[in-house]
C-alpha cells in the first residue's frame, strides 16, 4: 500500500509502499528527484524521462520526494548526472557520512520521517528563480516569456534547468503537463477533455506523450 503525506521541507512529499500485490507500480516522470530507504540502503532517484520499474520482488520502500529543482543543492550534484538513474547515495557522498546517516535510519521507528529530517539538517533555501519557472510552466506559459521575466536569457535558463531539474525548460514542462493530464484522467474526464484542458493540441497528441513517457498507453495506466 502506498501513503504519502506533505513534509515539513516545503514542497516535498514524504512516502512509504509496502506492496501487497504481485509487484511494484512504475514510477513515471513527475519533475522530481528522491531520497530513498530500500533495504537497508540509502538511494536516490533522479529525475526521469520514462517510466520506472523496479526490479526484483515487491519489497517495502520509504522516500522523501523533493519538490521540484530542490534537491540538486542539498545533494551537492547536478540534476542532469542522475537522470534516468538511481545511485546509491556512497556514489555521492563520502562513505563515512552514508553508514551515519544509514545507522540513524535504521535505528528511526518511521524511516520515512527519519529521511525528511536529515532532508531539513542539509536543506538550502528554495531558489525563487526556480520556483517561479516551475510555477509558470505548470500554467502552460512559454519558456522565452519566462527567461525575460526572469532576466534570464533562453540558453542560461536551459543550462540552470539542467543542473536543477536534469533537463530543459521544455522538457519539464512537458512532464508537468503530462502530469496535469494523469490526474485529470484519474478524475475521471474523457481522455479529449483531459486532452484540451491539460493543455495539449488534442487527443492524438496526449496519447503521443503518454507513450513516450510510459512506453504504454493512457488506459494501460489508468488500470
Amino acid at each position: 500500500m502506498y501513503q504519502e503525506r506533505p513534509s515539513r521541507l516545503a514542497g516535498a512529499v514524504v512516502w512509504t509502499n509496502t506492496p501487497t500485490g504481485a509487484g511494484l507500480r512504475p514510477v513515471l516522470p513527475d519533475g522530481c528527484m528522491d531520497l530513498l530507504w530500500h533495504e537497508g540502503r540509502l538511494l536516490v532517484a533522479g529525475p526521469d524521462t520514462r517510466a520506472h520499474r523496479p526490479d526484483g520482488p515487491p519489497t517495502p520502500w520509504a522516500g522523501l520526494r523533493f519538490h521540484p529543482g530542490t534537491a540538486p543543492a542539498l545533494l551537492a550534484v547536478p540534476a542532469h548526472e542522475l537522470r534516468d538513474r538511481r545511485v546509491d547515495l556512497t556514489d555521492l557522498w563520502p562513505a563515512a557520512d552514508v553508514r551515519r546517516l544509514r545507522a540513524r535510519v535504521e535505528a528511526a521507528p518511521h524511516p520515512a520521517t527519519a529521511l525528511e529530517e536529515l532532508a531539513l539538517e542539509r536543506a538550502a533555501p528554495p531558489d525563487p528563480a526556480l520556483r517561479h519557472l516551475v510555477t509558470a510552466l505548470a500554467a502552460g506559459r512559454p519558456v522565452a516569456a519566462i527567461a525575460d521575466e526572469l532576466g534570464l536569457g533562453v540558453r542560461r535558463l536551459h543550462r540552470r534547468s539542467l543542473t536543477a531539474f536534469g533537463y530543459g525548460p521544455k522538457t519539464l514542462a512537458r512532464i508537468l503537463r503530462f502530469q496535469r493530464a494523469l490526474a485529470l484522467a484519474r478524475r475521471g474526464l474523457p481522455y479529449a477533455a483531459t486532452a484540451a484542458r491539460a493543455g495539449y493540441a488534442d487527443q492524438a497528441h496526449l496519447a503521443r506523450d503518454v507513450r513516450e513517457f510510459t512506453g504504454t498507453t493512457l488506459t494501460e495506466l489508468l488500470r
